[in-house]
């Protein structure tokens, strides 16, 4: 016996050999950036080698991995001996291969049996590049100038992006060029040999500096992976001038006049020009032009900087009374261009001086300059003017703010006459007018600007009382909300402001503010727990005293596809459901429910049959949920079926669930008879003319007795309303102590039960189903049979289908205060919802208002 089984092994053994000769090697792949211990293949399984040989001797083969001095290819792959491949390690594409090649890896296992090998396997592993890795700029922005002389066409390159990643695919980039709104830049993209992007800016048309002088570009660079990935480089573009502005003079022509013995210490005038163009191209230098005589130029001097003219020496008595200038003005460019304007001097020769003024301020500026504050009260001293002349003198101001007043002779103080304001002027200018009593008598008036100082004393103000922003929900904490913007038009640290959230009932708020008045996330938001934001934000300056202001902040977090939809019903999985089958039922069986947290377009749900329909017997309203015969129903289609269904929401990406409805299906054509309950538990048997018989009967006589009691009631009615002279609709009145059963259309189902045993049919609860989303039993209204509508009130209603009765009519049991009515209703069987396994609990009869009756959940 051993000897057969050597053989048999032996045998085996070469088939072993025979067959691996002739199999191919094994390819598998894996995606990169896996956890180390993926699953990556069996070896053992896949290239059946254990298939031919003896299950006794399927110990004694085992599997390992041949280690290769050059490679790290060992490091990578785990071989365990059944022949299972795993990774050691993440594997990085980028690290492993080289760009834009395909990537793999080789694995050298051996099959052995005890101390021999059965044969060496190559396993090729392709390591597949996954879009890990956004496209690069080296820099993330960079600066570049054109001239004002540059034409259309000129170009300037730019460094590309780099993507890391080595499939073709994923590493393929595309550029695009953003904010460019006037369409002055175009983008240029070529390739070089290596693959690699040459790209540019390309201007379309001149610039004008003096129209805008900068411009800020993107320039978008896209791989081709699934979902594409992207970087943006920002371009700051600046615009070099050139000399094509000349400067040009306030005037053509200065006429001024002076007399002899004019003070030095004074320009007689003092020229301006302006030049458009900025740098050197913009600073303007004065000379005398060569038209200028030099008997002029003796007595007067030029700032070239500034454009002062000065008197260098007193003019000789009798000379000649006007002496022309002729001023050139010079720009810094290459080449410069200039201007020139004419300065008429007329001298006077009397020897009669105007008043000289000189006056005094209390408080400076740091700046040197003089300086009131804006809390300066009404009457305060704040200068003290000296007038210097020959003859008696007499000095006035005309200003709102300041006033004159007398000290001494040729002495006098400026005083405050009405309070000044910075923040609606921060400086004054204001003329002293001083006149001798000479003969001619001359006048002085001497201009003075004096600055105003800051107190605190604005509270800082927001743009508008309510901030309302929008943003996402599921967003990276610090994501951007919106910016609240407060001004406070005081200096210094009085209009410095500082920002606060403040939150209405103390909790936490997720949101910060920056001291900019930047909102942004403290966390990731949740919609579906907190869709509203409601807060405060705090400003106050850092003046003394610290002033404040608050407005109010609503932030909306907008809905995103976070929540799938699930079955309310059925409401287990699987969920077991009995439907008895009438040759006289309609189509629907039941209504499916679904809820969504969701809202909007996210929470628009569709339902599907997936499977186990293939008698094609069954379809489901996509919208509504109802589940309904598909065709005709025969009596072999009974038995039982596993439906298998869907609910999709309408988001992106498209979310769903799925439940399974275990139907056992009863098919009959034959006429089944109702049981009557009694208060006797009488299980007698009624024939259903009969049943029919006294159901009309009961209906006619209720009629007629709700009619009659109805007549009655208006009619006292009206002749209370008569004598009190009040009008009240006794029609659909509540009355505490009663209930209200309605049934809102006839298409609506009733409840059903269905007994086994007629003496159960007291203690047992009324089974109810799910109905249509429009099926709401509603108080007040009249009850709706297929052809009469009759109110009841009641206090305990019993709604029971009994067993044995016919299946065309249900007989409903209500229980009034002092009397019972049975009514026998045409029964719409197809359109009820039958008894299941899991049943819902409810209601026939609504106390006041109240509704126990469950609907669908609003579509969107």
């Amino acid at each position: 016996m051993s000897i057969c089984e050597n053989m048999l092994t032996e045998v085996s053994l070469l088939l072993l050999i025979l067959e691996t000769s002739l199999c191919a090697d094994r390819v598998y792949r894996i995606d990169e950036e896996n956890d180390p211990g993926t699953f990556v293949g069996d070896i053992a399984a896949d290239t059946k080698l254990l298939g031919i040989i003896s299950p006794k001797d399927d110990s004694n083969i085992w599997f390992s991995q041949l280690h290769q001095e050059n490679t790290n290819t060992s490091k990578l792959f785990n071989v365990t001996k059944t022949g299972k491949l795993y990774t050691a390690q993440r594997l990085d594409a980028e690290t492993l291969c080289k760009y834009n090649v395909e990537c793999f890896k080789m694995v050298d296992v051996a099959v052995q049996q005890k101390k021999y090998f059965i044969k060496i396997l190559e396993v090729k592993i392709i390591i597949e590049d996954i879009n890990d890795n956004k496209p690069e700029f080296r820099n993330k922005e960079i600066e570049l100038e054109f001239y004002e002389t540059d034409g259309k066409g000129t170009k300037k390159s730019i460094p590309n992006a780099i993507d890391k990643d080595v499939g073709i695919q994923n590493s393929q980039i595309t550029y695009l060029l953003k904010n460019n709104n006037d369409d002055l830049f175009t983008l240029s993209v070529s390739k070089n040999m290596d693959g690699t992007s040459k790209i540019g800016i390309i201007l379309q048309e001149k610039l004008d500096r003096e129209v805008q002088d900068s411009y800020q570009l993107q320039v978008i660079a896209k791989d081709g992976g699934h979902p594409p990935r992207e970087g943006v480089l920002n371009l700051q573009i600046s615009v070099r001038d050139e000399n094509d502005n000349s400067p040009v003079f306030s005037q053509n022509i200065y006429n001024v006049s002076i007399k002899n013995g004019y003070q030095r210490s004074t320009p007689i005038v003092t020229l301006t020009t302006t030049d458009l163009d900025a740098g050197e191209n913009g600073k303007v230098m004065y000379k005398f032009s060569p038209k200028t005589s030099e008997s002029a130029r003796a007595y007067f001097k030029l700032n070239e900087s500034t454009g002062e003219i000065w008197v260098v020496q007193k003019f000789p008595t009798g000379s000649k009374k006007v002496y022309k200038l002729f001023v050139k003005a010079k720009d810094g460019g290459n080449p410069s261009l200039g201007s020139v304007a004419l300065v008429l001097v007329n001298i006077n020769n009397q020897e009669n001086n105007p008043p000289d003024i000189d006056m005094n301020f209390i408080a400076k500026s740091p700046e040197n300059l003089p300086s009131i504050s804006e809390g300066v009260k009404v009457g305060n001293f704040i200068a003290y003017v000296k007038v210097t002349d020959d003859n008696e003198v007499s000095c006035y101001i005309n200003h709102d703010h300041f006033q004159l007043q007398a000290l001494a002779r040729k002495k006098y103080k400026v005083v405050i006459k009405k309070t000044v304001d910075r923040e609606v002027e921060n400086h004054i200018d204001f003329t002293i007018t001083c006149e001798d009593k000479g003969s001619p008598p001359l006048k002085t008036e001497k201009r003075f600007s004096v600055q105003v100082s800051d107190v605190n004393d604005v509270q800082p103000t927001f743009t508008k009382d309510t901030f309302e922003f929008l943003t996402y929900e599921n967003e990276n904490r610090n994501f951007p909300v919106g910016f609240i913007n407060a001004t406070d038009p005081d200096l210094g640290s009085g209009g410095e402001l500082s920002y606060f959230l403040i939150s209405r009932d103390g909790s936490v708020l997720p949101f910060k503010i920056s001291h900019l008045g930047f909102i942004s996330t403290t966390q990731s938001l949740d919609r579906e727990q907190h869709d509203i934001y409601r807060f405060k934000v705090l400003v106050k300056d850092n003046g003394t005293p610290s002033l404040n202001n608050t407005a109010n902040v609503v932030v909306e977090v907008m809905d995103k596809n976070d929540n799938t939809p699930y079955f309310t019903f059925p409401s287990v999985n699987p969920f077991n459901l009995d439907f008895h089958h009438h040759p006289q039922s309609k189509s629907d069986i039941t209504t499916l429910r679904a809820s969504d947290r969701d809202k909007h377009v996210n929470a628009f749900l569709r339902y599907e049959i997936l499977g186990g329909n293939d008698k094609q017997l069954f379809k489901v309203n996509h919208y509504t949920g109802v589940l309904s015969f598909s065709r005709t129903v025969y009596q072999n289609d009974a038995g039982s079926y596993n439906l298998k269904l869907a609910v999709k929401d309408n988001g992106t990406p498209v979310l769903s669930a799925t439940t399974t409805l275990s139907l056992t299906l009863t098919v009959s054509n034959t006429t089944a008879k109702m049981y009557i309950s009694e208060d006797t538990e009488s299980d007698n048997r009624i024939h259903i003319n009969l049943m029919i018989i006294i159901v009309v009967a009961a209906v006619i006589v209720s009629v007629a007795i709700v009619v009659s009691v109805i007549v009655c009631v208006v009619h006292k009615r009206n002749q209370k309303e008569n004598h009190y002279g009040a009008t009240q609709d006794f029609v659909g009145e509540r009355r505490p102590s009663g209930y209200v059963c309605e049934q809102d259309s006839p298409k609506y189902d009733v409840p059903v039960a269905i007994l086994s045993d007629p003496k159960q049919i007291r203690n047992s609860k009324t089974a109810l189903f799910r109905r249509d989303p429009h099926s709401i039993y509603k108080p007040g209204q009249s009850w709706k049979g297929s052809s009469l509508g009759v109110q009841l009130q009641c206090i305990t209603p019993e709604l029971h289908q009994i067993q044995g009765n016919p299946p065309d009519f249900s007989v409903t049991r209500v229980i009034g205060k002092d009397q019972q009515h049975m009514v026998m209703s045409p029964d719409r069987f197809s359109e009820m919802s039958t008894m299941s396994s899991v049943t819902d609990s409810g209601h026939g009869c609504s106390e006041a208002s109240t509704a126990h009756y469950e609907t669908l959940p609003a579509r969107i």
